[in-house]
């Protein structure tokens, strides 16, 4: 899930009982008034997360946009995946 609401995230993890990273906590400090900060930081993490299951096999992945397509396509884009143009 692309949650660039660290306040959110943090929410959600506290839910289901798990703790987040405090290096992922970390990169999202000081950025609670920087949307836009925020979702670069979302896309870049989420990339990363994607390439370290890409080399432990995983080959398939599922994102929940929340409404927030661009994030996801960003997500993509980090992750060399673009959308088909069609002429």
């Amino acid at each position: 899930m692309l949650q660039s609401n660290f306040k959110g995230l943090k929410r959600m993890a506290d839910l289901c009982g798990t703790a987040i990273p405090t290096r992922i906590a970390d990169l999202y400090e000081g950025l609670d008034g920087d949307a836009e900060t925020r979702d670069l930081v979302t896309a870049h993490v989420a990339a990363e997360l994607c390439h370290r299951l890409a080399e432990q096999g995983v080959d398939h992945f599922h994102f929940y946009t929340m409404n927030r397509a661009g994030l996801s396509l960003s997500t993509c884009r980090l992750l060399g995946i673009k959308p088909e143009v069609r002429a």
